[in-house]
């Protein structure tokens, strides 16, 4: 099937020959970048092979949360709150942002165990959440089946609409003086004497001091044709739209095999973190070493799938050249089918779960692709050896919810400012400076 219906965005008339700050992609995490830019007055072009949220930015459940993050991401999900509860009153516009809470179902003690020891860290940082009993969840979801120790809970976490939000701030940002480029797909980085001078793109030459490649599931390729080793992934996600309903869980909630929430149109979004998908290519191969320690944690919810991307990937996925047609000019947006099983497991999760769901209909799947690091957190970094290069990406499934928070803190370290917060856990060179990288995992 398509993917969801993304607000369209149009672009700017004129296109840019020099600016201060390029800024590669123009999903959430590009767009937020972009908007804290110009909102200090730094010259910024946005470019997207694409359009504007097309690809995973429009694609995810929508939760903002903090519920169950890994500690090293507390500080900047506690920024990326506090800009998501101001948000629609700093845009003048709608991103269906709203405080409803949000539940992780505990189905194992040793999970439950997980989610108090994490209560206690996270109170650290002032992050009040708190553990629901069984029965006090079986009051809040009336009819729902199944055997679960209780659930983690944050009242003040919330949801926002992933087919509005970007769209809206991309707006605002364009009303601060933005230049957006969609379908101009930058085919590659150049320097001069060893520093970022200009990027190249489909439709010519940008002159800039500083590019932000916020690529997503692209940022591996585009680092590589900077001649850099990102240890990124694909993971493939799917999420299913249900038709309008009464039923309204008041909240943000994952029973593991589903999960779900309200839309702003009066269905449900529909997913799960149970399964998920990840297609072997020369780059698993690659990175085998770094990402088994996750592996072998999460192995349970991740299908490891041998087939056509393989050869596709390794015969077709190469950098970009300034003077050649290049891979993301041929692939505009990356959208990926989902399998029909899971579509189809999905759903009878869900009325398995809430029988009293069983009349609503399925009326839309679709598939994304999860840009992941080994250690399941973000890379928001300058990339030293190269200066005037840097990159926001690796948001591992967490990437809406912070997105606003990566935006103002990539912002600050492309403008020299001090950083919102401590950006250390996110730097690019911890995969090579002798850090054991490892994921926390909580959920």
């Amino acid at each position: 099937m398509m993917g969801p219906n993304v607000e369209l965005v149009s672009s700017s008339a004129d296109f840019p020959r020099e600016t201060e700050v390029v800024v590669i992609g123009g999903g959430i995490i590009g767009v937020a970048t972009a908007l804290s830019l110009v909102s200090r007055g730094v010259p910024t072009v946005l470019l997207e092979k694409g359009r504007v949220a097309a690809e995973q930015s429009s694609r995810n459940w929508g939760w903002c949360r903090r519920t169950g993050r890994d500690l090293r991401e507390l500080p900047l999900i506690n920024l990326s709150m506090q800009l998501w509860e101001g948000m629609n009153a700093r845009l003048g516009q709608d991103t269906g942002f709203g405080i409803t809470g949000i539940a992780y179902a505990a189905r194992t003690e040793p999970q439950w165990q997980r989610y108090r020891q994490w209560c206690e860290e996270a109170r650290q940082q002032d992050i009040h959440s708190e553990l629901l009993e069984p029965g006090q969840l079986q009051s809040r979801f009336p009819g729902l089946q199944g055997a679960f120790q209780g659930a983690l809970y944050t009242a003040l976490d919330g949801r926002a609409e992933p087919q509005k939000a970007a769209p809206a701030m991309v707006k605002a940002a364009l009303a601060l003086g933005l230049n957006l480029q969609q379908h101009c797909a930058v085919r590659s980085i150049e320097r001069t004497a060893g520093r970022v001078s200009e990027v190249v793109t489909e439709r010519g030459t940008i002159r800039c001091q500083s590019v932000v490649v916020a690529g997503g599931a692209w940022s591996r390729l585009l680092m590589q044709g900077c001649g850099l080793a990102l240890p990124q992934l694909k993971v493939l996600s799917t999420v299913l739209r249900t038709g309008p309903t009464d039923y309204d869980p008041g909240m943000c909630v994952s029973f593991g095999k589903v999960a779900l929430r309200k839309r702003w149109d009066g269905g449900l979004t529909v997913a799960t973190s149970a399964t998920s998908i990840s297609d072997i290519t020369p780059d698993s191969l690659r990175f085998a070493r770094q990402y088994l320690p996750a592996w072998r944690v999460e192995r349970q919810n991740v299908r490891l799938r041998f087939g056509s991307r393989f050869w596709e990937e390794l015969t077709r996925w190469q950098p970009g050249t300034p003077d050649k047609i290049s891979l993301y000019e041929r692939i505009r947006v990356l959208a990926p089918q989902p399998e029909a099983a899971v579509v189809q497991a999905i759903a009878a999760n869900l009325v398995q779960t809430l029988p009293g769901l069983t009349a609503v209909p399925v009326e839309q799947s679709w598939g994304g692709f999860i840009d992941t690091m080994p250690d399941a957190i973000p890379v928001i970094s300058a990339i030293d050896p190269q200066p005037g290069l840097f990159l926001a990406t690796g948001f591992s499934g967490h990437g809406f919810g912070i997105g606003p928070g990566a935006g103002q803190l990539m912002a600050d370290l492309v403008t020299g400012s001090t950083p919102s917060v401590d950006p250390h856990a996110f730097r690019f060179s911890r995969f090579t400076d002798g850090e054991k990288v490892r994921a926390q995992h909580w959920l």
